[in-house]
């Protein structure tokens, strides 16, 4: 009897921006550059390309280059110029509409053969755009449980068959296999059919973010995989232990869904490396433009100017997390390191990770931190950064990558034929009549 193959840590990687640039040579130098990466990353055999995005530009440029491209339309062109690596869009479900995310993710998944992917994310910005206000973070996350649920339906609802191909090569259908799911729920009605045949993965991977209360509830109940930010690891098993619990009071098993966390490292050849690089790096930093991040991190509603950058801050600053509507989860983190006396000049420090778990070492320093959250078991996926970085592209490919190998850490090639078997994720349940249909 063949034993069962033990999972492996699964990796991912930013999809790099397809935008053209003003100085470029030509038009398509971007989405050339973009291509190229994503070659790279199927190279190595990351699991999935990951797309984050942000619906505004802040005029403080706080919020990085997130959100300079829409994901699904890049991500489609990158479907083009690979054929294994898994692509996860990220979508608000606060300002999109189910129908229309379904037909285009679903359409993704046909283009790409499989190997697609929708990070959820309810949006704590942008609202100015659509002409709305920001709902509370409640209200949010009820619509995207029903955004969920609705979406799910859809893809469920078709059955198998319901396109054939012709001799002609062109494709037939059958109408009578195309059902319609009747949802009446507080924030949408969607009656169905979904105009797109079956997916060849049936749904693509289900990601989800958000670290609030009810952001955690709506991911341990339908999130494949739950990204979240925990900068230590006894964030990361505490985060784990609560998911996990509620994921089972909700009945599901296979330790689902997944814990995705992202790894912002700084890599260097030797330890006095690593020194001279995190000394580079924070004489890089803005501290006055650093206070008005601090400030972002923490709900953006105070004000850190003129206060002393080596002294921590008054406790009578720190808001009170139920008072924030946008991104509780990174509040409460940096309420944390506040609360543990970090001066002001190193909670800036923390703010350019923007919450994230960031470790500097070698590659070997970096395996085991890697390794100790793998043992602990609170982390299944990793996004890597460093691709596309000259400074660190190298000691990311030839020293941290093969470092994780040699420990049999994570995978060598692919080992399925779309992303969700290369995520080695269970099986999707039947669909059921009540996966289908529901009045709320």
């Amino acid at each position: 009897m063949t034993p069962t193959r033990k999972r492996r840590l699964k990796t991912l990687t930013g999809a790099s921006s397809v935008i053209s640039a003003s100085n470029d040579t030509t038009p398509s130098t971007g989405a050339k550059r973009a291509v190229e990466l994503a070659r790279k990353a199927e190279a190595e055999k990351i699991t999935g390309l990951f797309t984050a995005d942000l619906l505004h530009i802040d005029p403080a440029g706080l919020a990085g280059t997130a959100g300079i491209q829409e994901p699904i339309i890049a991500l489609a062109a990158l479907s083009q110029a690979t054929s294994e690596i898994g692509l996860i869009a990220t979508v608000s479900t606060t300002f999109h509409h189910p129908y229309n995310l379904a037909r285009q993710i679903g359409t993704l998944d046909h283009a790409s053969g499989g190997r697609t992917g929708w990070n959820a994310v309810t949006s704590s910005v942008g609202e100015e755009n659509f002409g709305e206000t920001l709902p509370s973070p409640e209200e949010r996350y009820e619509r995207a449980a029903e955004f969920i649920e609705i979406v799910n339906a859809l893809y469920d609802a078709n059955e198998r068959d319901a396109a054939q191909r012709k001799g002609s090569g062109a494709v037939g259908i059958d109408p009578a296999k195309f059902h319609r799911i009747d949802y009446r729920g507080k924030h949408f009605s969607v009656a169905g059919p979904l105009n797109v045949p079956p997916l060849p993965q049936r749904r693509p991977v289900q990601f989800q973010a958000g670290q609030s209360e009810a952001g955690v509830t709506v991911g341990a109940r339908y999130a494949e995989v739950v990204y979240t930010s925990q900068p230590k690891l006894e964030d990361a098993i505490a985060f784990a232990t609560d998911l996990r619990r509620r994921a089972a009071s909700f009945g599901r098993g296979n330790n689902l869904p997944f814990i995705m966390n992202s790894f912002h490292s700084v890599i260097g050849e030797s330890d006095a490396d690593v020194a001279r690089r995190l000394k580079e790096k924070h004489e890089r930093i803005d501290y006055e433009q650093g206070r008005l991040k601090l400030a972002d991190m923490l709900g953006g509603d105070l004000d850190l100017s003129g206060l002393p950058l080596d002294r921590p801050l008054p406790e009578t600053l720190l808001p009170d997390v139920t008072s924030i509507n946008r991104r509780r989860g990174r509040v409460e983190i940096f309420r944390r390191y506040a609360r543990q006396g970090l001066t002001l000049r190193e909670l800036i420090i923390q703010a350019q990770e923007t919450g994230h778990w960031s470790v500097a070492g070698t590659p070997e320093q970096l395996a085991d931190a890697i390794e100790e959250r793998v043992k602990a078991g609170v982390l299944d996926v990793l996004s890597l950064h460093g691709l596309g970085n000259p400074d660190q592209e190298d000691l990311l490919l030839n020293g941290l990558l093969p470092e994780l190998r040699r420990r049999q850490l994570i995978d060598t090639d692919y080992v399925g034929e779309d992303f969700r078997s290369n995520l080695e994720l269970p099986p999707l349940a039947p669909p059921t009549v009540s996966q289908s249909s529901r009045t709320a």
